[in-house]
């Protein structure tokens, strides 16, 4: 009997199960308003972090999981989800799939920052003139997480002879050559770019603080690619308007979006992209890819790549 799949991932990534060698049925669902509410029938749940989903209801919809085994989300962080979703099924994340795009993102930030190409362009004769560019040789990284993201940073920082310090939840286990383990309190010490890219948890909540911010190096650029509550947001406008923090290019924020008038939007000194850093044209050929890989294992009963254990956030 083959796997129904309620599918809320968009038409590609349906079209692409839809040709898998088991054939499985596949449902198509918005999921935009209630997307725990899926069909009765289903055997497997295909989900984004919707905004839906963090005002879904404290206990478990009436028959929850019905059917369901396995839920397969798009992102690698579970702080949108409620944690009923885990009674009775396997949760799977997409971890490592946003990797590539969010490292390319982050050099694209730090070039951005050091070579000032949009302050720099010339409209006319009148803006002709020399300006002091930086450079990133030379220059401390600093990695707020050194997971699958902050390892693609790493690897493509290394090829601009930065130096690299990183932080990481746990045991190390291993690391690319040059990249040194260092406590956050020193790493932001010495740091000319702090590149945060840790999941939402209770511990990370606000981790860039205003004590944190009060030891960073003097012009600071900072990055935020995980989650807006990373940061302070108060203490960050402080820190700009002090100097401490010369910079900040943020993909996220918290709220997304800020409301209409936020300092942020107009602050000089930061960048506010919108949670956009992840896009690339082969993302949803990496996540189908990675679907299709699961979808193998489950049918032939074997364990799921990057299963999220209840009570994690990644």
């Amino acid at each position: 009997m083959p796997a129904v799949i309620v599918n809320q991932l968009g038409p590609e990534i349906g079209a692409r199960l839809a040709d898998h060698p088991s054939r499985p049925v596949i449902i198509e669902h918005d999921g935009s308003s209630r997307p725990w509410e899926v069909d009765s029938a289903a055997d497997i749940l295909l989900t984004r972090a919707f905004p839906a989903w963090r005002s879904a209801p404290a206990s478990p919809p009436e028959g929850w999981p019905h059917r369901l085994r396995w839920v397969q989300t798009m992102s690698a962080g579970m702080d949108a989800y409620p944690a009923w979703m885990w009674s009775g099924t396997i949760v799977s994340s997409g971890r490592g799939i946003a990797a590539v795009p969010i490292a390319e993102y982050v050099l694209a930030a730090l070039l951005a920052r050091e070579k000032r190409i949009e302050q720099v362009t010339v409209r006319g004769p009148e803006g002709w003139g020399e300006v002091a560019l930086g450079r990133l040789e030379g220059a401390t990284l600093g990695l707020v997480g050194y997971g699958a993201i902050g390892q693609a940073i790493a690897r493509r920082a290394a090829a601009f002879d930065m130096r690299i310090l990183a932080t990481r939840r746990g045991v190390w286990s291993g690391r690319e050559p040059g990249v040194e383990p260092c406590a956050l309190s020193a790493m932001v010490a010495q740091a000319d770019h702090l590149v945060v890219a840790v999941p939402s948890t209770a511990e990370t909540r606000h981790i860039v603080s205003s004590e944190l911010l009060a030891m960073a190096k003097p012009g600071l650029h900072l990055v935020n690619v995980g989650r807006g509550d990373l940061v302070d947001q108060d203490a960050l406008l402080d820190a700009l308007d002090s100097g401490r923090v010369g910079f900040a290019t943020l993909d996220v924020t918290d709220p997304e979006p800020l409301p209409a008038g936020h300092r942020l939007y107009t602050h000089p000194s930061v960048r506010i992209t919108p949670h956009i850093s992840w896009s690339d044209p082969a993302f949803l050929r990496r996540l189908s890819d990675k679907i299709a890989s699961n979808l193998d294992r489950y049918l032939a009963g074997a364990p799921l790549a990057d299963v999220i254990e209840p009570g994690h956030a990644y």
